[in-house]
């Protein structure tokens, strides 16, 4: 089998690294990949989505995987689909469960799905008038894809009013802010769940929890994410049923409904608050860097999996995963989040410990191959992935695995599942 994996990120270095391992997949692309992705396979430097589609069809390609939400919002599933090529992702209409926070609210509201009490509007005294109703912190969010800079945790009521006002006028977000969403703050504790659809039948992976703040003890400002592990021990039956009763299952449904089935990856971004389940967003493809610790769990071979509910077959499969868990720790540029940082070639030692050759590796995302040497380009450079029985196993073997990795300038954070390991240390 012949797949192109779109996207240039540790996201879709761990998918290519899945799809390595399986013995079904013959060859491997990357559209555009990055200077890591050339280890696994050949990178395709083509940007046009019609270009690239018919690249897949000269080069034979079975399956494209779509990585980032751009292409998806941007229709490239349906471009694919009208040459008749195999492509795992959802279509544009379906994409905007994801493209448009106000689409998702309405959409969660139409059909009874747990979440935070809301407006959207376009007007500004109306966003005033519902935030003086509220208790800060305040959530505002603009409508469209802000490269997940779009939402704003205000803590008072002046400060909510300044973020609409900023957003509405175009100052913040541009054509994205036009339109927000004000809803009130939840208080809790957040979880990654990740579902896997072929428009009628899905399969659920292990529960995530990702690490959003730059600094130690979520302090700092919100990031792509600095960190992340699964599965989590703070989901338990009961909650996995309740998830999927009330939100993953009448999602799949309610959008069948729509007349745009979900195909591909629903991402629900969740509030825990005392044990019931809200819905914060909805993204329509894997996190990052949820995926980049959900990948090295998954036993079913990836190219199955992705096939599979690519054409509506995802009833035939029953889907693995190993009995370990994974954690995977950010190393971020030296001015990540506010600014570019100056290219930093990228040392790795040589791993002599045995162990950790076997239990851990490295997720390469912000980074370029300049004359044969691999520089930090980017503002989250590389995951850093390890696996073990317990929790704390696998976080040792990624902070053992941070500690060969050497840039100018890097930084991470040295807490990531704290909170799993809070409470019991030998989880």
């Amino acid at each position: 089998m012949k797949v192109l994996v779109v996207g240039s990120g540790g996201r879709e270095y761990a998918i290519g690294r899945a799809l390595k391992n399986d013995p079904a997949v013959t060859e491997l692309f990357f559209a555009p990949g990055n200077g890591g992705t050339l280890e696994l396979g050949e990178n395709v430097d083509i940007g046009d989505y019609t270009e690239l589609a018919r690249f897949a069809k000269e080069r034979g390609i079975d399956l494209t995987v779509v990585g980032p939400e751009q292409p998806l919002v941007e229709g490239i599933v349906d471009i694919f689909r009208k040459e008749g090529l195999t492509i795992f992702g959802p279509t544009q209409k379906a994409a905007l469960l994801e493209g448009s926070k106000i689409y998702m609210k309405n959409f969660l509201k139409k059909y009874n799905i747990p979440t935070a009490r809301y407006i959207e509007t376009s007007v500004m005294e109306e966003a005033a008038a519902f935030i003086d109703e509220l208790t800060p912190p305040i959530v505002v969010k603009a409508d469209g894809l802000c490269a997940g800079k779009g939402v704003i945790i205000a803590q008072s009521h002046e400060e909510a009013k300044e973020a609409a006002a900023r957003m509405l006028s175009g100052e913040a977000f541009g054509p994205a802010g036009e339109r927000v969403i004000v809803e009130e703050y939840l208080d809790g504790y957040e979880l990654s769940i990740f579902a896997i659809s072929d428009g009628e039948n899905y399969k659920i992976l292990p529960a995530a929890q990702d690490h959003k703040r730059l600094l130690d003890g979520d302090q700092g400002p919100n990031t792509g994410g600095m960190g992340a592990y699964a599965p989590t021990p703070l989901i338990d039956e009961a909650l996995y049923k309740k998830i999927e009763e009330r939100i993953i299952a009448p999602t799949i449904k309610g959008m069948a409904a729509e007349g745009t089935p979900f195909e591909g990856v629903l991402f629900a971004g969740l509030m825990i608050v005392d044990g019931e389940p809200y819905v914060l967003e909805f993204n329509v493809r894997f996190g990052d860097p949820e995926c980049e610790v959900l990948m090295p769990l998954l036993k079913t071979p990836a190219s199955e999996l992705f096939y599979k509910a690519a054409t509506k077959n995802l009833d035939a499969l029953d889907i693995q995963f190993h009995n370990k868990y994974a954690v995977g720790v950010v190393m971020a540029s030296e001015n990540y989040p506010y600014g570019k940082s100056k290219p930093s070639e990228i040392i790795v030692d040589e791993i002599v410990h045995k162990d950790l050759a076997e239990h851990a590796h490295i997720c390469y995302a912000g980074v370029s191959l300049i004359e044969g040497k691999l520089y930090a380009t980017g503002g989250r450079v590389l995951v850093c992935v390890g696996l073990g029985d317990t929790i704390k196993e696998a976080r040792d073997y990624a902070y053992m695995l941070t500690g060969q990795v050497h840039f100018a300038g890097k930084k991470f954070r040295r807490d990531i599942a704290y909170q799993a390991l809070r409470d019991d240390e030998n989880r």
